[in-house]
C-alpha cells in the first residue's frame, strides 16, 4: 500500500493519541504516505482529511483525548453513507485505514473492508468491553482516575462518618467499577453483569460491618446500574448513616495516559500498520495471553466477553 489513513471513532480514551502517533510513524517507516481523518466516519464522509508526517504527531504521546477528534455518525450506518466514505477514500488515494475505537467503530471498519477498503481495528475504550481482547486503550488510565477520585471521596466520608455512593462509567460493562471498587476498598460493588439485592448485598452488609466499628463506607456503582441518588437515600434511611451520591462522569475519559496505555497504544498502532503493509484488512488487533495479535473482524464481533466472577467474589469476601 502507498497511502493509508487513521481515524478515531466513538468515545475518546486516554492513549488514542499515542496510537495515532504509532500509526503515522510506523507507516512512514514502511514507506507509506499517512493521512489523518478528522471526526471519525463523519469526517471520512465529508472529506475532512489532512496529510500527516512525523512532526505532526510530535509531543502528543502524553496528551489525553484525540488530536483527530471523534464524532458519532448515524449516516455511516446507511449504505449511502458507506458509499460516500468509499468514494472519499478513492478520491484521496486511501488504500487502507486504521480505525481506533470500540465494537461500533469496528462494524464500520468491517463495512469499509467489504467495500474494498481494507481496515484494521485498534481497541480503544475506557470500558474494556471489547470481547476479542483482554485489554483496550484507555482502560488503565480511567481506572487510575476513578480510583484517585474515589479515594478523595473516601477521605471526606471518613471525616464525616458517611457512606459515599460513587458512580463510575460503564453503561453496559462493570469492569471499570469492579477494578475501582477493589482498589478503593468498597464495601459493595454493583455492576450490570451481576444481579444484586440492595437490602441484602448493600444495606445489611453495611449494618453488619458498622457493628464491628467501621464508621465510613464506599459503594461503587457502574453507570449501567444507575440510580445512585436513590441508592444513597435508601442506605441513609435504612442505616441512619449519612450518605452522599457522586457521579464521576466524563472526567474519567480525560487526563494524561498511564505508561501502560502509552505502551499498549504504541504496540497496537504498529501492529495495525504491519497488517495493512501486507495488504491484510478486515482484522482487529487484540491482546490475549500477554501477546499482541489480531483476529478476523467477524470472529471478533461475534465473541462474548466473560465477566470475572472470581474477582467479583474476591471483592465481596474481603470487603468486611
Amino acid at each position: 500500500m502507498k497511502t493509508i489513513a487513521v481515524l478515531t471513532s466513538g468515545g475518546d480514551a486516554p492513549g488514542m493519541n499515542a496510537a495515532i502517533r504509532a500509526v503515522v510513524r510506523a507507516g512512514i517507516s514502511m514507506g507509506m504516505n499517512v493521512k489523518g481523518i478528522r471526526r471519525g466516519y463523519a469526517g471520512l464522509i465529508e472529506g475532512d482529511i489532512i496529510d500527516m508526517d512525523a512532526r505532526s504527531v510530535s509531543d502528543i504521546i502524553h496528551r489525553g483525548g484525540t488530536i483527530l477528534y471523534t464524532a458519532r455518525c448515524p449516516e455511516f450506518k446507511t449504505q449511502e453513507g458507506i458509499d460516500k466514505a468509499i468514494a472519499t477514500c478513492k478520491k484521496h488515494g486511501i488504500e487502507g485505514i486504521v480505525v481506533i475505537g470500540g465494537d461500533g467503530s469496528f462494524r464500520g471498519a468491517r463495512d469499509l473492508s467489504l467495500g474494498g477498503i481494507p481496515c484494521v481495528g485498534v481497541p480503544g475504550t475506557i470500558d474494556n468491553d471489547i470481547s476479542s481482547t483482554e485489554y483496550t486503550i484507555g482502560y488503565d488510565t480511567a481506572m487510575n482516575t476513578a480510583m484517585e477520585l474515589a479515594d478523595k471521596l473516601r477521605d471526606t466520608a471518613q471525616s464525616h462518618e458517611r457512606c459515599s455512593v460513587v458512580e463510575v462509567m460503564g453503561r453496559k460493562a462493570g469492569y471499570l467499577a469492579l477494578q475501582t471498587g477493589i482498589a478503593c476498598g468498597a464495601i459493595s460493588i454493583l455492576v450490570p453483569e451481576v444481579k444484586f439485592d440492595l437490602e441484602k448485598d448493600v444495606i445489611e452488609k453495611i449494618k453488619a460491618v458498622h457493628k464491628t466499628g467501621k464508621k465510613h463506607f464506599v459503594v461503587v456503582v457502574a453507570e449501567g446500574v444507575g440510580g445512585v441518588e436513590e441508592i444513597a437515600a435508601k442506605i441513609e434511611e435504612e442505616t441512619g448513616i449519612e450518605s452522599r451520591a457522586t457521579i464521576l462522569g466524563h472526567v474519567q475519559r480525560g487526563g494524561i495516559p498511564t505508561v501502560r496505555d502509552r505502551v499498549m497504544a504504541s504496540q497496537f498502532g504498529y501492529h495495525a500498520v504491519e497488517l495493512l503493509n501486507q495488504g491484510i484488512g478486515n482484522r482487529v488487533v487484540t491482546f490475549v495471553g500477554n501477546e499482541v495479535s489480531d483476529k478476523d473482524i467477524y470472529e471478533a464481533l461475534a465473541m462474548k466477553k466473560e465477566f470475572s466472577l472470581d474477582r467479583y467474589n474476591i471483592a465481596t469476601a474481603i470487603s468486611i
